[in-house]
């Protein structure tokens, strides 16, 4: 029992050291200038969205309600989206993870699950991309009325 308690004391230990590397320190700082020299000679790309915010307006609890931002590349490279993360697990975002060329349009579908979520909403998706901020935001938001219960 002993040897278990200080094989898992000394893994633990491990673990912990190899967490104590700084990521940034792992990147090459001739990448970083490279990438912002082309960035300087060719741009951004630019996310033009129609809109970022929809309103589902009044909705029941348990309706599942789905909306698409559609928005442009009006930038001079490729528009890369990596990553797109809701604020609550009952908004999922789904996004291409193909590259936007400068003059097209895209689309991010989110689905909304009002099961539990009584009272006004409003939740916020945040897409990781190439732009120059490096992150974009659209929101939804919905007035969710509060299933009746028929328990007596």
């Amino acid at each position: 029992m002993k040897h278990l308690r200080l094989a898992l004391l000394l893994s633990g230990a491990i673990m912990l050291s190899s967490c104590g590397d700084n990521a940034s320190d792992k990147v090459k700082k001739e990448n970083v200038e490279n990438i912002k020299a082309n960035a300087d000679k060719k741009g951004f790309p630019t996310m033009t969205f129609e809109s970022t915010e929809h309103n589902f307006g009044d909705i029941n609890e348990g309706d599942i309600v789905e909306t698409v931002f559609k928005f442009k590349n009006e930038g001079k490279v490729a528009l890369i989206i990596m990553n797109a993360r809701a604020s609550c697990g009952c908004t999922v975002p789904k996004y291409t993870d193909k590259p936007i060329l400068p003059g097209e349009e895209g689309e991010i579908s989110v689905k909304f699950n009002s099961n539990r979520k009584p009272g006004k909403q409003k939740k916020r998706v945040t897409l990781t991309t190439n732009t120059e901020e490096g992150r974009e935001l659209v929101y939804i938001s919905a007035n969710v009325a509060k299933k009746i219960s028929n328990k007596q």
